[in-house]
């Protein structure tokens, strides 16, 4: 079988404003990327974010945005490499801080939104995003987009990558197109589950891979279990990127649980 993690955008809710499907996603993925408190989040949904993914046995990273509330993180903000370095150390550093008083290990750092996009195609704000993972903790993983510049310098900075697919997110001539969020564009269960196989047969088995859900998605609940059911048909069988480390050669903490405490589908609904 062939291992395939399983994440979500997460704790982007703050204050009384209630945003994306996180207790029912969370059982169904096996690594949370959690808002810390620049796009999304606060630091109450940063502490029920991370004892959730512990409930659950599933991988923590921080999701790392610009700080830009009224859009959502998906408004694209000129930012310097130093600035992205700045952000990522901030925004991990916050997040880190509910981790650890839970006595849990980070696993990884995912860019949302316009700052995923733009560190994905800017060199610079690639190599400035892998200096602070490398600085601050180069057992991070980094999520990227395959062939990226952000692929690259994860690569070149010693950092180690996990090509990222959306199942939720069209694809045209093989990029995504993230901002196409109509339900038109998203599809149904058939589509998503045809997107995601398709996008998975052009990587290389011997890389690691993630896919991504997001809980804010129509309907995230019912996709992501139909995707699941449908993955493992496929023969994939489901772990975040640490716990497929072998014991004998690495180094690494190990982290919450793995992916074998994630229920199926149908477990979860009896």
């Amino acid at each position: 079988m062939t291992i395939l993690d399983l994440n979500a955008d997460l704790g982007e809710s703050f204050g009384v404003y209630t945003y994306g499907a996180d207790d029912e996603v969370m059982p169904m993925i096996t690594s949370a990327n959690i808002a810390c408190g620049a796009h999304g989040g606060d630091p109450a949904v940063m502490r029920r974010s991370v004892d959730l993914a512990q409930t659950h046995g599933v991988a923590v990273g921080a999701h790392v945005g610009l700080p830009d509330r009224l859009g959502f993180g998906r408004r694209e903000i000129p930012t310097t490499p130093q600035e992205a370095y700045d952000l990522c150390l901030y925004q991990v550093g916050a997040l880190e801080s509910f981790v650890r008083a839970r006595g849990c290990v980070m696993q990884h750092l995912k860019l949302h939104g316009s700052l995923y996009m733009m560190a994905n195609h800017d060199p610079g704000l690639a190599e400035a995003v892998c200096a602070a993972v490398a600085d601050l903790n180069p057992a991070l993983y980094v999520y990227v987009l395959p062939g990226s510049a952000l692929h690259t310098a994860a690569i070149e900075s010693a950092v180690s990558p996990v090509i990222e697919v959306f199942a939720d997110r069209p694809y045209r001539d093989g990029v995504v197109q993230m901002y196409d969020r109509t339900a038109e564009h998203i599809g149904g269960p058939d589509q998503v589950i045809r997107r995601t196989l398709s996008q998975l047969d052009t990587l290389s088995e011997s890389d690691a891979r993630t896919v991504c859900l997001h809980s804010d998605t129509p309907s995230a609940p019912a996709l992501l279990a139909a995707l699941r059911h449908a993955l493992a048909d496929a023969g994939y069988t489901f772990r975040s990127p640490r716990a497929t480390e072998p014991a004998s050669t690495t180094t690494r903490e190990p982290i919450l649980a793995t992916a074998s405490a994630v229920p199926t589908t149908s477990e979860s609904a009896s």
